[in-house]
C-alpha cells in the first residue's frame, strides 16, 4: 500500500465520516501494481450497476431502466437516439442512498435540457464499500458503462459526440474508464471535483484524463491537504480544468459558516466537496447570471489580478456552459465566486504606481477602495495582496464584486498604516516590536491614477485624481479618483457569449 493511501485512511478514521474506513491489507491499490486487476468479473456486475433513465424529477419515482441487450426497454423507456444524452455518476457513498445534491443536479439538467435522455448511473452496492474496494470498482463500472454505451451504438447508430457524462468525485474517473473503454470517442467529459486519494499523480489510463473524451472539462473545489492528501485531486487531468478561489477555500464552507448551520466539522468537507456539484447546476439554472474563469499559471498570480485576458481563448465560462476550446491540455484556469447563488460575481484588475512621499519606505499599507458604478456601488472592499507593497513601482491587484454594480464611474482609495489596521499593527509588531514609536510623523503615499480592466467586459479604463492638487495620501484619509479626460477605454474585440 503506497504512503498516501494510508495517510489517507487514517485521515479519514480520525474524522469518522466522510470517508472512514482504512484500507484491508489485501485491497488493490489503483496505481499500486503494474497491471490493473478489477476486483469482479463483467458478468458478476449483474443488477448492482443500473441506467435510470428519468422521466420524472421527482427522484423517488421509480423512472425507467435501460438494460444491455434489451431492446424492449429502449421503446419502454423512450430512448431517443437523435438527442442529447446525458450519464450522471455519483461517487463514493456511505449512506447507501443518492445524495441531495444528485436531485439537484438531475432536475437542472432536465429542465435546461428537456429533450435529452437523463441517466442515472447507479452504482451505490459497488460504491459503499471500504474507499479503496470502491475505488477498484470504478474501473469495472467504466467498462460497464461503454458496453452498453457501444450496445446503443450497434442498435440505434447512438452518436458519441451527443454523449455526455457528468461525473462527481469517483465518478469522474468511472467516466474516465467509459471513455477509455468505448468503441469511439464520448463528446465530453464533466469531472466534478475528482477524487484525489489513490489517483493523484497516476498514469493518465489508470484516472480521468484529456484523451477520454473529445472534450474534458474538470471543476476542482477541494484541493487543500491535510495528512499529505486532499480529497479532491489536485493536478489538471482535463482540457480545461477550473480552480474556483483556489481550488482550496470555498466561500461558505469556512468552519464557522458551516458549523453555524449544521453543527458538524464532517459538513465543512462535504460542502467544500460538493461546491462543484453546485456551481456546476448553478451554470444550468442561471443563463443570465454566467461565472467566467480566466487562465493562469496558478493562484498566486491570479490573486495578484494579471490574468484577466480573454485573448486566444484565455477566459471562458464555467460549469455546462464551457465552451469547447483549441485541444490542448491542462489549461488552468481560476475565478472567484459568490459564497452562494448565483455564484457568479465580477472580476477588476487594478495597476496603481504608489510614490513615497514621506515615512513610508518601511510601512506596508493597506489599501481598501470602494467602487461607485452606474447600477450601484459597493461598499468598502479590502484589497488582497500577498505580497508587501512595492513602493516608487506599479502594482497590481485583484478586486472582486459580488455584484454588478454597471461600468465603473469612479472609484475611492483608502489606505491604512501599522498604527490605523488592527491587522496591519500586528503584521508591524511582528517585524519592529522594539522600535516602533507611536508618536513618529504620518507617514505619505502618493497615487496618481488607477488603470482598470474589467474581466467579464474586457473593458479598460484608467482614472485619475478628481482633483489633481491632491494626490498625496496620508493613513485613514481617502482619494477619489474618476476617467481621466485624456484616459483611454479599450472595449473588448469579441465578447463571451452569455
Amino acid at each position: 500500500m503506497n504512503h498516501k493511501a494510508v495517510l489517507f485512511c487514517t485521515f479519514l478514521q480520525c474524522l469518522s465520516a466522510f470517508f472512514s474506513s482504512a484500507a484491508g491489507e489485501n485491497s488493490v491499490l489503483k496505481g499500486e501494481d503494474d497491471e490493473f486487476e478489477p476486483s469482479m468479473d463483467q458478468k458478476d456486475l449483474q443488477g448492482l450497476v443500473k441506467y435510470n433513465m428519468r422521466k420524472s424529477l421527482d427522484l423517488e419515482q421509480e423512472g425507467c431502466y435501460l438494460e444491455t441487450g434489451k431492446k424492449g426497454c429502449l421503446e419502454e423507456c423512450g430512448f431517443n437516439a437523435t438527442a442529447k444524452t446525458i450519464f450522471i455518476i455519483h461517487g463514493w457513498t456511505m449512506s447507501g442512498m443518492f445524495e441531495n445534491w444528485m436531485h439537484k443536479l438531475v432536475s437542472a439538467v432536465m429542465q435546461r435540457e428537456s429533450g435529452a435522455n437523463v441517466v442515472i448511473v447507479d452504482w451505490i452496492p459497488l460504491a459503499q464499500q471500504l474507499y479503496p474496494d470502491a475505488v477498484n470498482h470504478t474501473h469495472t463500472v467504466g467498462l460497464d458503462i461503454a458496453g452498453l454505451l457501444n450496445w446503443l451504438q450497434d442498435e440505434l447508430q447512438l452518436p458519441l459526440q451527443n454523449v455526455h457524462l457528468i461525473g462527481y468525485s469517483l465518478g469522474a474517473h468511472v467516466a474516465g474508464y467509459a471513455g477509455t473503454f468505448v468503441e469511439g470517442t464520448i463528446g465530453r467529459i464533466t469531472g466534478l471535483d475528482p477524487a484525489g486519494p489513490m489517483f493523484e499523480g497516476v498514469e493518465e489510463q489508470k484516472r480521468l484524463s484529456p484523451d477520454d473524451a473529445d472534450f474534458v472539462d474538470v471543476l476542482h473545489t477541494y484541493t487543500r491537504e491535510a495528512l499529505g492528501v486532499s480529497i479532491g485531486i489536485q493536478q489538471p487531468i482535463g482540457d480545461i480544468d477550473i480552480y474556483p478561489n483556489g481550488g482550496e477555500v470555498q466561500p461558505g464552507c469556512g468552519l464557522t459558516d458551516v458549523l453555524a448551520v449544521a453543527g458538524n466539522f464532517m459538513e465543512v468537507m462535504k460542502c467544500e466537496h460538493e461546491r462543484a456539484v453546485h456551481l456546476f447546476v448553478d451554470s444550468l439554472m442561471n443563463r443570465d447570471h454566467m461565472s467566467f474563469a480566466f487562465q493562469c499559471t496558478g493562484p498566486d498570480r491570479f490573486k495578484k489580478g494579471v490574468c484577466l485576458s480573454c485573448r486566444k481563448n484565455r477566459c471562458n465560462n464555467i460549469g455546462y456552459n464551457t465552451k469547447k476550446m483549441r485541444k490542448r491540455r491542462n489549461s488552468k484556469m481560476y475565478l472567484k465566486t459568490r459564497a452562494n447563488t448565483p455564484f457568479g460575481g465580477y472580476h477588476y484588475q487594478m495597476k496603481m504606481h504608489v510614490f513615497d512621499r514621506k515615512q513610508s519606505s518601511n510601512t506596508d499599507p493597506t489599501f481598501y477602495v470602494k467602487l461607485y458604478g452606474a447600477h450601484s456601488d459597493t461598499e468598502k472592499i479590502f484589497v488582497v495582496h500577498d505580497d508587501p507593497i512595492s513602493m516608487n513601482f506599479t502594482n497590481t491587484f485583484l478586486v472582486f464584486t459580488e455584484e454588478d454594480i454597471g461600468d465603473l464611474l469612479k472609484i475611492s482609495l483608502t489606505w491604512e498604516g501599522e498604527s490605523e489596521s488592527f491587522s496591519s499593527f500586528w503584521k508591524h509588531v511582528k517585524h519592529s516590536f522594539w522600535s516602533w514609536n507611536a508618536n513618529t510623523a504620518k507617514p505619505v503615499l502618493e497615487v496618481r491614477r488607477i488603470r482598470v480592466k474589467a474581466g467579464e467586459t474586457q473593458k479598460k479604463f484608467t482614472f485619475c485624481a478628481q482633483d489633481p492638487s491632491k494626490t498625496e495620501i496620508s493613513p485613514g484619509e481617502s482619494i477619489t479618483f474618476v476617467k481621466c479626460r485624456d484616459g483611454w477605454e479599450v472595449k473588448p474585440r469579441k465578447r463571451l457569449s452569455m
